[in-house]
């Protein structure tokens, strides 16, 4: 149970990673909480992602950072999603309307920055929309972890302007890892 536990939260660290594209969730960018007085052992680990500063990757220098996830090299990378976090999640990411709004908050908090561009918001919203749409694909098909970092990247862009974006356009990233395992 408690290997249960473990992978579930790193299935649940690995979705954020992917969908923020922080490439940068080393060894020493996440706790692990280890909870003595918990009676159930299931409940008794807890991962937290920390340090998420490189994540959104337009904002990088070379605009695209492309890095390899450093959690793909872990063995649980090489097993497949579980089905609770297939069911946890898979429902959440194919609703269009609760992404959005989620995409809407994410605008809100990027509009604090007195450095805030909208064009490159834009371009960072596309990136996410495209991680989604492999996450949903990865967890539908089965995938690993693993498998999911080997997947096309993807930008989803809207067109039109305001409420009327109601179309994307698909553009496949060209740009991959400078290194990698896969």
């Amino acid at each position: 149970a408690v290997v249960s536990t473990q992978s579930t939260g790193f299935e649940r660290l690995v979705c954020l990673d992917y969908i923020i594209r922080n490439t940068d969730r080393g060894n020493d960018n996440w706790l692990i909480k280890y909870d003595k007085g918990e009676e159930d052992p299931a409940k008794a680990i807890h991962i937290a992602a920390i340090d998420n500063g490189l994540a959104f990757p337009f904002k990088h220098p070379d605009e695209w950072r492309a890095y390899p996830y450093y959690w793909a090299w872990l063995p649980n990378a090489s097993e497949p999603f579980s089905d609770e976090t297939r069911d946890l999640l898979l429902h959440k990411l194919k609703d269009l309307e609760l992404v959005q709004d989620m995409l809407d908050e994410l605008c809100r908090l990027f509009k604090c920055d007195k450095a805030f561009d909208r064009a490159l918001q834009l371009k960072q919203v596309s990136v996410i929309r495209g991680q989604i749409l492999n996450l949903c694909q990865a967890l539908e098909e089965k995938k690993t972890p693993l498998q999911l970092v080997q997947m096309p990247l993807l930008r989803i862009e809207s067109e039109g302007k305001g409420k009327e974006r109601s179309s994307f356009i698909q553009k496949f990233q060209d740009k991959y890892p400078l290194f990698s395992s896969c």
